[in-house]
């Protein structure tokens, strides 16, 4: 543990920023899993609905810095892929 105030509280504010980072994550994750239940059970509206909203938070995400930009081009296109296999 650090002894210098400074480094306590950088410490403390790396671990919320860490938490904040991984709900985020987390509900990026929920997000690209309902666009592929959609997709599974074959409701296109429904589909380009959560799609729109999965591409916000992956645009999110890249601003936020949580994650790569590689990996966010990564997802739009694996994802739009499944929804258009449904049109």
């Amino acid at each position: 543990m650090a002894n210098i105030k400074q480094q306590i509280k950088r410490i403390k504010t790396n671990e919320k920023a860490r938490q904040a980072n991984m709900a985020f994550k987390s509900s990026l994750k929920t997000a690209m899993k309902a666009v592929f239940a959609a997709v599974e059970a074959k409701n296109l509206e429904q589909a380009q609905t959560t799609l729109s909203f999965a591409y916000k938070k992956l645009d999110k995400a890249q601003a936020k810095g949580i994650v790569h930009k590689n990996y966010v081009a990564r997802h739009k296109s694996e994802l739009a892929c499944a929804v258009n296999t449904l049109k």
